[in-house]
């Protein structure tokens, strides 16, 4: 389904983001996590990719399984790094010829350990890759669905935050549907990023990224994946208190709930749940939130 038919029937979208598998056997277990999941009934799903597009043929692969092999809206990321046009050309004919209706355009990550020229990118940032998207045909007769990402606590390749939203505009004025935001701890963030969008004359829909704490050493690795996201001390000493990480997740998995609440609660246009490719902590959420899949939080 493409994403302006999502947004049009949902109004509160739910949706979960998975990273391609690196073996065939991890593929496997993923399709184990994402039929658990299918029973949430997603309005979509997304899957992302590999810095300079080391995992493209994945990233494909997985969407076009999704959306072939279950009731799933599958929404492929894509990047401005290391791509020609030829290529992005060759990549969006691909995903029109497989039925995949929708994309998020990322600036993205050069590989690590690569001395990459962005010069020699043809698209170097976001706006530029939103706006060739929306050139191309997409599959059934209609252009493709565009998604970009938000970062409620600031761009870390922008302090200046006036700045930001105007880079941020740009990416709206291009041609994005919506925007995803970028995981956080503290509501407050994203309700001033809402209000700063809705001053820059942004209007698409706003879509609050969640990922629980289920791990010490997983939180570490969040703030540096999320380039510096903001964790609030009243979670720092509560996963300080843990003594093992069984407990770290029922503190994350709280939190993440009472986040959601709090959003449900304040009328977000959705919430995007970074899964790590596992179950486990979005089915608890749900079930903490006394439902059993998205339509009755949507209902609610």
């Amino acid at each position: 389904m493409h994403i302006q038919d999502i947004f049009a029937q949902h109004r509160t979208t739910f949706s979960f983001e998975f990273f391609p598998p690196k073996t065939d056997a991890a593929g496997e277990e993923l399709f184990t996590t994402i039929a658990a999941l299918q029973a949430l009934q997603p309005s979509f799903v997304s899957v992302t990719y590999g810095a300079g597009g080391s995992t493209r043929d994945r990233t494909h692969d997985l969407v076009v399984r999704i959306e072939r092999e279950t009731n799933l809206t599958a929404v492929s990321h894509l990047t401005c790094v290391c791509h020609s046009r030829d290529e992005m050309t060759a990549i969006l004919d691909r995903y029109a010829a497989s039925g995949i209706e929708n994309v998020l355009a990322l600036g993205g990550d050069p590989p690590k350990n690569s001395a990459h020229d962005r010069e020699k990118d043809a698209f170097r940032y976001a706006n530029e890759l939103v706006e060739f998207i929306r050139s191309r045909p997409g599959p059934n007769g209609r252009g493709f669905g565009v998604g970009v990402a938000g970062f409620p606590e600031g761009h870390p390749g922008c302090p200046n935050r006036l700045q930001e939203m105007d880079h941020l505009k740009r990416k709206i004025d291009a041609g994005a549907d919506y925007i995803c935001t970028q995981l956080f701890f503290d509501n407050r963030d994203l309700y001033d990023f809402r209000e700063r969008c809705d001053l820059a004359g942004i209007k698409v829909p706003i879509i609050a990224g969640i990922m629980p704490v289920t791990t010490k050493a997983g939180m570490v690795r969040m703030a540096e994946l999320a380039a510096g996201a903001r964790i609030p001390a009243k979670l720092l000493k509560a996963v300080s208190r843990c003594t093992d990480d069984a407990a770290v997740a029922r503190v994350g998995i709280s939190w993440a709930t009472e986040q959601c609440a709090d959003l449900l609660h304040n009328s977000v246009r959705g919430i995007h749940f970074y899964t790590l490719n596992k179950s486990d902590a979005t089915r608890q959420i749900y079930q903490n939130l006394g439902v059993e899949s998205s339509v009755a939080l949507r209902a609610g």
